[in-house]
């Protein structure tokens, strides 16, 4: 290899670094952005004067109610689970090659919404057992799938079409359950459904941020294993790569970052499936995407919950907000992918 070409690789690392770095830095300084705008704007504005008292323990009039207990907890959830979306969003499609293989595409996010809706209509129960039920059933869901199209290995189209299958079963165990639900438990579950923040509290920080605190190092962890699956199956293994292994790894972290963001907050749409393809635009080929997609899932939500709030004469669930900017992209998404394969 000549010094020249050595020369021009190196300057090309060194742009794709300062790139990367550039663009988390300016997507962390969005996040904080959004984050104090979700907790001054709303009916009443409270300046970042009040705000800052308010988080620092002082009694303010007014604010100590409004933001402290109402849309401190609102926002900080927003946060969480935006995170928490992006980061489990991305690790399947960059585990599987393919955009398309997010979990709210092929199921996995709906099996927390079939078991919720169950624990609403038919058990009427609500809170932990709800969120608990939510958790397992999509995990329960998320192996089945994986079982189902394992076959000396897991081939990415597989799993999606198998995901996509068994999402199409869950939709309509999801529709029977409404049908058969009287009318307060009706509109709980169709709340539910829709991705809502609006009865956030601590009880639903908590355990979002302990999901995020466990499962997220192990995903960061494995980030250059699945950068490296993104080669193909025999060639990470070459490389070293324990493909079964990390991708069983991979699977269970990022499906109970999912489900513990779905228990929390309803299956907030397209919120996973966004944030990779996204972050993959705006940092640039040759970079790990776990970072940049959290961030990006973050301000998704934080944004749309915002918009939702306070941008139309009535006040909109935020699942309803991602919903409207997500369909769009995924039928474009569809339609590229069958024009150049699925990458991100």
């Amino acid at each position: 290899m000549s010094a020249q070409t050595v020369e021009r690789v190196v300057r090309s690392r060194a742009r794709r670094t300062a790139r990367r770095r550039s663009v988390l830095l300016v997507l962390a300084v969005l996040v904080l952005v959004a984050l104090a705008a979700n907790l001054m704007v709303g009916r009443t504005f409270y300046p970042p004067g009040d705000v800052v008292s308010v988080i620092l323990g002082q009694d303010v009039a007014g604010a100590s109610f409004t933001v402290g207990r109402l849309r401190l907890p609102r926002a900080v959830l927003a946060l969480l689970v935006g995170l928490c979306f992006g980061l489990g969003g991305v690790t399947f499609q960059t585990m599987l090659r393919n955009p398309l293989a997010s979990p709210d595409i092929i199921g996995i996010s709906l099996g927390a919404s079939a078991a919720a809706a169950f624990a609403i209509v038919t058990l009427q129960v609500d809170g932990p057992v709800v969120s608990a039920l939510a958790i397992t059933s999509g995990l329960g869901v998320a192996m089945l799938i994986y079982l189902l199209s394992f076959r000396d290995g897991v081939a990415g189209a597989r799993l999606i079409l198998v995901g996509i299958a068994v999402a199409l079963m869950l939709e309509s165990v999801i529709s029977y359950l409404l049908e058969q639900a009287a009318a307060w438990d009706f509109q709980e579950a169709t709340r539910w459904l829709a991705g809502s923040l609006n009865s956030a509290h601590w009880g639903d920080v908590v355990p979002t941020l302990v999901a995020l605190v466990v499962l997220g190092p192990v995903l960061l962890a494995s980030g250059r294993h699945l950068d490296l699956l993104q080669l193909g199956d025999d060639t990470a293994s070459a490389l070293g790569v324990r493909v079964e292994r990390t991708r069983v790894v991979a699977i269970v972290a990022a499906v109970g970052l999912v489900a513990f963001a779905t228990a929390a907050a309803g299956p907030i749409a397209f919120v996973a499936f966004l944030s990779g393809p996204i972050a993959a635009r705006l940092i640039g080929p040759g970079v790990s995407l776990l970072v940049p997609s959290a961030l990006v899932g973050a301000l998704l939500v934080l944004v749309a919950d915002l918009a939702g709030q306070n941008a139309f004469d009535h006040r909109y669930p935020v699942g309803v907000v991602t919903g409207v900017l997500g369909a769009p992209y995924l039928i474009y998404l569809i339609v590229r992918s069958n024009r150049t394969g699925g990458s991100l």
